[in-house]
């Protein structure tokens, strides 16, 4: 293979790539999101500047995909913090886990996604909508929600999914020490919700070393919902240099 060529293969391994060259259409995505208040120190140490925390916040998620074009139908569940940045509030996207390699891939490599195989589920348990997340054989989140309860105005279900997001891309050099850093920004977009619901929730976190979603405690419920929708996610861009302490 001539050395064009292999500049035209953005995606490993050479021959066989890991995931479709392609922008996922995301159609039927199906969310359950229980906001809660958590230990602020908690929160500080993992909060990466220049990042601002406001409210001591976190947004648990699990997301089962309908159809998502180049990967299929899968599931994913994971942490997301409100910050803000240069006065944009947002949200910075701590952990993710789920259950498809190829889109695993992708969003680490492609993006900044800190994505992680594991094994989350959402599904409808007598009148309760249910979200779990397990790593290997245990149980790491138990999310519960009342199936249907209260109509949500699907404006304000879009505002709640379509605030920016904020990843850490980080990519090491042969000897260890990062050759990218960087602070990523993407959104999404072409979005068009479905229905979306409100009601009561409950979530419980479990320690585990590999997935320590528990570090961030529940100390209050604060909000949930449940929503149903089509959308598409924007590529994302660098908005802060670590290795150069600048804005891109």
């Amino acid at each position: 293979m001539r050395i064009e060529e292999v500049r035209r293969h953005v995606i490993t391994p050479l021959t066989g790539p890991a995931f479709p060259p392609v922008v996922p259409r995301f159609t039927d995505r199906e969310y359950l999101n229980i906001v809660y208040r958590t230990d602020a120190d908690a929160l500080r140490a993992v909060v990466p500047e220049p990042l601002r925390i406001d409210e001591p916040l976190v947004r648990f998620e699990v997301m089962k995909m309908g159809d998502v074009s180049g990967y299929g139908p899968y599931t994913e569940a994971g942490q997301a913090i409100p910050v803000t940045l240069d006065g944009e509030r947002g949200e910075y996207l701590h952990a993710m886990y789920l259950d498809n390699f190829p889109a695993t891939a992708s969003g680490r490599e492609v993006s900044a996604y800190p994505k992680t195989i594991a094994a989350p589920s959402l599904h409808v348990d007598h009148g309760a909508l249910v979200g779990t997340l397990d790593h290997g054989s245990l149980r790491v989140a138990t999310a519960t929600m009342g199936y249907k309860h209260h109509a949500l105005d699907r404006r304000e279900a879009e505002a709640q999914i379509t605030v920016p997001t904020f990843m850490l891309k980080t990519i090491p050099g042969y000897d260890g020490s990062p050759r990218v850093q960087e602070l990523v920004r993407t959104e999404i977009t072409d979005i068009e919700v479905t229905w979306a619901y409100t009601g009561p929730a409950r979530l419980q976190l479990f320690q585990h070393v590999l997935a320590p979603l528990a570090d961030l405690p529940v100390l209050e419920v604060v909000s949930a919902s449940h929503i149903l929708t089509d959308l598409t996610l924007a590529p994302v861009k660098p908005v802060f240099d670590y290795l150069e302490g600048a804005a891109s």
